[in-house]
């Protein structure tokens, strides 16, 4: 006798565990129902985000480049299964790599001492901003992705991600390789749904410290800074990437967009 396969039952991804959205209501997409996320997902995200931001910025350097090597293991050992082409995975691959080396070198390339005159020592040092919320391209559905998560995640910040409206799957394909990559519940939350109704109440959230935005949809970006310049966010615009060579070439400025640099003075000998 035949025996019919085991649906899969996709669900958002909230302070490291999958859930169903908070209204219990779904979209579709090729043929499969997957969660539409609301405002109270929205919330719940951006809590868990912030009660784990603490913990993962304290958190070594290298010891976060591991987790972000161990991510990118992970996710090449799934390739097969998700849902892009192979060249895709592997490239999205390869931005994690780069990103994970990345995490021990930005303080010595952004932070330094200062020159102030003796008997003065001054001497400033990058930290994360806290909270992203990251507004994640409709294409390409896992690299657009990966190359916005990794360099926020990389500088010590915690992510709340609204996903591709036109390829949500892919994106929460990508929580089952978070799970089993170290990642601390809460760094990364995922969200499906409808794009401008999960974007525009993500940014308008007063726990929020930035924003990433490489959706696209030039309305969006501006309801973005409207409401950025409300609740005072730094807010950081791109276009998707098209490849490797995009995602990484301008990986600094990713990072600082991301980072805050806190400046100490000691008198030194008075």
């Amino acid at each position: 006798m035949s025996r019919l396969p085991v649906r899969k039952t996709y669900k958002l991804w909230i302070g490291g565990a999958f859930v169903r959205s908070e209204s219990g209501r779904y979209d579709e997409t090729e043929g499969v129902n997957y969660p539409r996320a609301s405002r109270k997902d929205v919330r719940d995200a951006v809590a868990a985000a912030r009660k784990a931001a603490g913990s993962w910025a304290a958190r070594t350097a290298y010891n976060r480049g591991q987790i972000l090597y161990r991510a990118a293991e992970a996710l090449e050992s799934r390739a097969e299964v998700m849902g892009v082409d192979r060249a895709e995975v592997d490239a999205s691959v390869d931005v994690l790599l780069h990103y994970a080396g990345w995490t021990d070198k930005l303080a010595p390339v952004l932070g330094g001492v200062n020159p102030v005159a003796a008997p003065f020592l001054s001497f400033s040092l990058p930290e994360p901003t806290g909270v992203v919320g990251i507004v994640a391209p409709d294409a390409p559905a896992l690299l657009g992705l990966v190359a916005e998560l990794a360099p926020v995640l990389a500088a010590g910040n915690v992510a709340v991600v609204v996903l591709s409206e036109a390829s949500p799957l892919v994106g929460l394909d990508l929580a089952e390789v978070l799970g089993v990559s170290d990642v601390p519940g809460g760094v990364v939350n995922l969200l499906s749904g409808r794009r401008g109704e999960l974007a525009s109440a993500l940014g308008a959230h007063r726990d929020l410290n930035a924003i990433v935005d490489a959706c696209g949809d030039a309305d969006l970006s501006a309801e973005l800074d409207r409401l950025a310049a409300e609740t005072i966010k730094r807010v950081r615009h791109g276009a998707a990437v098209t490849g490797y060579d995009d995602a990484v070439g301008d990986a600094l400025e990713r990072m600082q967009a991301v980072v805050e640099l806190k400046t100490a003075w000691h008198p030194v000998g008075a």
